[in-house]
């Protein structure tokens, strides 16, 4: 393994509960860098009933540097507000021209402020933490990276106190986002309740004890029919015109105007929702398989230095969920914020209806992740740095 294939040659976790044991992640090579974003005032913009539009502001992050790789694997993972990756040495300069050209392009489409950062793996680790990376496989054509270590957390605060920062640059090419889509409604909970979850260990816990909260906290999910996934068989709900096609066609080429983009998405997503109604194969699209793909290849659990879940739940294992992680707060283990809402949402990147390597990224659709991480910021200490410090706070 070379650092440059690093991440094409982990070996793939296939059982999720695998993860929750440390030797599941390797350590990120010395000479590669991680980069993360995050929305300025994302609560703010969830308040004013924009959420769908930070999702899609984030999942953009993961779009446009997929694109710019050209299909190359690389380690990345989306947190409502934003999203982290990383690139070996030799992609470190084009990481910071994809990320200068979305700061620009966030600030002129949506008047949204994005943040962005590059920091190389030495200065993270000569700061404490580490960088640990797992290959999680959701399927056999997609899968998601997960981190561990406390360094991407260490990292985003950095990066919110205004350090190692990418900055927008008017001369920065378009960012390419082929593939970005965010077409479906918002699909209600099917069981009550879609539960936003944002576990981390406590600067002072030890990772064995954090591990085995992780373990309990996903027996409980697994009580949920298919772990609590929030994706119904079926797939996401799809009403028609589709509530983010206005959204979608800020994605296009900016050289065309935007009525013609919006007529062009219209005319596809109304040929779209007809052959997935009809449920039968047309050409090389057969609609049942991918929405099966679509609910396989879905992020709705995942290790960002800690444990995030959006999971279609009950009432009881709701309770029982909270009542363990304010157990394990009050022994010092953890730092937990939850959120409620009635529906999910799902954020897409798809280079094709015929292959199935596509991605579904997976949200509460009422704040979501974000929230979350604001209700634990709320309720910890958010002057803590390390670790343990709170991620997706205001601001």
């Amino acid at each position: 393994m070379t650092s440059s294939s690093f991440y094409a040659s982990l070996p793939p976790v296939r059982e999720f509960s695998r993860l929750t044991a440390p030797d599941a992640f390797t350590p990120l090579p010395p000479d590669w860098h991680l980069c993360c974003t995050d929305i300025v005032d994302s609560t703010g913009l969830v308040a004013a009933g924009r959420y769908k539009t930070v999702n899609m502001i984030g999942a953009a992050v993961i779009a446009a540097m997929r694109n710019a790789l050209s299909g190359e694997a690389f380690p990345y993972i989306f947190g409502g507000d934003g999203a982290a990756f990383a690139v070996p040495d030799r992609h470190r300069a084009l990481a910071a021209r994809v990320l200068a050209g979305l700061r620009r392009w966030a600030a002129e489409e949506f008047d949204v402020g994005l943040r962005a950062a590059i920091l190389s793996v030495p200065q993270i680790r000569n700061a404490g933490p580490d960088v640990r990376v797992a290959r999680y496989a959701v399927s056999e054509h997609a899968d998601f990276a997960m981190f561990s270590g406390g360094g991407l957390a260490w990292a985003e605060a950095q990066m919110k106190a205004g350090h190692f920062a990418i900055s927008p640059d008017p001369q920065a090419p378009e960012p390419d986002l082929t593939g970005l889509s965010c077409r479906w409604s918002n699909t209600p909970a099917r069981n009550g309740i879609i539960l936003s979850l944002v576990a981390e260990p406590a600067s002072s816990a030890e990772g064995p004890r954090f591990a085995q909260l992780a373990s309990e906290l996903l027996t409980l999910a697994a009580e949920l029919g298919g772990n609590g996934h929030p994706i119904p068989e079926s797939g996401p709900r799809l009403r028609f015109p589709p509530a983010g096609l206005a959204l979608e066609a800020r994605n296009m080429p900016r050289h065309i105007p935007l009525i013609f983009r919006k007529v062009y998405l219209f005319g596809l997503s109304a040929l779209a929702a007809i052959l997935l109604r009809q449920r039968r194969p047309v050409g090389g699209f057969d609609p049942v398989h991918y929405l099966s793909m679509l609910r396989n290849n879905s992020d709705f659990r995942k290790f960002d230095d800690g444990l995030k879940l959006t999971l279609d739940c009950s009432p009881d294992v709701r309770d029982r969920i909270r009542a363990r992680l304010q157990r394990a707060a009050e022994d010092g283990v953890v730092r937990f914020g939850l959120h409620e809402q009635d529906a999910v949402m799902v954020t897409c990147i798809v280079p094709s209806v015929v292959r199935d390597d596509h991605v579904h990224f997976v949200d509460g659709a009422a704040g979501g992740y974000t929230q979350a991480a604001a209700n634990m910021a709320a309720t910890f200490d958010s002057r803590q740095t390390g670790p343990g410090h709170p991620r997706g706070a205001p601001g």
